[in-house]
């Protein structure tokens, strides 16, 4: 059998392939570095699968957390995938459903609210209203650049992405602040949230913008990613319908089972419950 080394060109034509198929602009960019390490790990050397779980064995060696090396082992096996290689593919590691979620990475509303607060505070208006905009409507980061003044005036936005069609709807308060920030900056269509250039804002920009207004807040860091706004909308829809397959449809989720990891409680209330059993005599 012919050698499989590694090659930039073949890199270049997967993250293609991914862009074709509407991948979110994060997942590519993290698809990218971890593929990039694989193949700097790999030196030349032909691949195969004791090469690839070894580099699995590594990434646990070294302390990765099992969540952390699947991700990896994703990009790694979508690749084999695309090349043909899928002889080569790695097990993803076997890893028990968590009851609760960590309270050190919980943002709560208080939290939130401080948040809010310290951008306003600092005269950071576009990203007060980002944050609000992201957490009163669930929309993922990728999904900012949907709301525009067009869809802002019809209270909903359509978000069209990997070939799916999804409306999101937009309160009318937000709706009403986002069109009074969109008359101050001068925008009259299209994209609401842009840079100073007129360009869409990267995920990257606004998870810097958020972290810049943690200590101002008194929040963690750890705590403060565009990421976790949509899990406290999530929450917060959920304890006001009780309703978590309506809850899986606003948040876009093909899996109810995806929707029931975003309504985990944190330890602490979890430990609340337990006391609350009354078991202990």
């Amino acid at each position: 059998m012919e050698e499989r080394i590694l090659k930039a060109e073949q890199l270049e034509a997967y993250i293609g392939h991914l862009r074709q198929e509407e991948r979110a602009r994060g997942t590519i960019e993290k698809y990218l570095r971890d593929l990039r390490a694989f193949f700097s790990w790999m030196g030349g050397r032909p691949v195969d699968r004791g090469a690839a779980a070894e580099w699995k064995a590594l990434l646990l060696e070294r302390g990765d957390s099992p969540s952390t090396v699947n991700v990896k082992l994703s990009a790694l096996n979508g690749f084999f995938k695309f090349m043909g290689w899928e002889e080569n593919r790695v097990k993803f590691l076997r890893i028990q459903r968590r009851a609760f979620r960590d309270q050190g990475r919980e943002l709560t509303r208080p939290e939130y609210v401080r948040l809010l607060a310290a951008a306003r505070a600092e005269g950071r208006d576009r990203l007060e209203l980002l944050m609000e905009a992201i957490c009163s409507t669930g929309i993922r980061v990728s999904e900012v650049r949907f709301l525009t003044v067009e869809a802002v005036r019809r209270s909903r936005a359509e978000v069209r992405l990997k070939g799916k069609i999804r409306t999101i709807l937009i309160p009318g308060k937000l709706a009403s602040k986002l069109l009074k920030y969109a008359r101050k900056k001068k925008i009259a269509s299209g994209e609401i949230f842009l840079t100073r250039s007129g360009r869409s804002l990267s995920r990257r920009q606004i998870w810097r913008e958020m972290k810049g207004v943690c200590v101002r807040a008194g929040v963690e860091a750890g705590k403060v990613f565009p990421h976790n706004l949509r899990h406290l909308f999530a929450t917060s829809f959920y304890q006001a319908s009780r309703d978590i397959v309506k809850l899986a449809d606003v948040l876009g989720h093909s899996s109810i089972e995806t929707t029931r990891i975003y309504l985990m409680t944190s330890g602490a209330e979890h430990a609340r419950y337990l006391d609350r059993l009354g078991l202990v005599t």
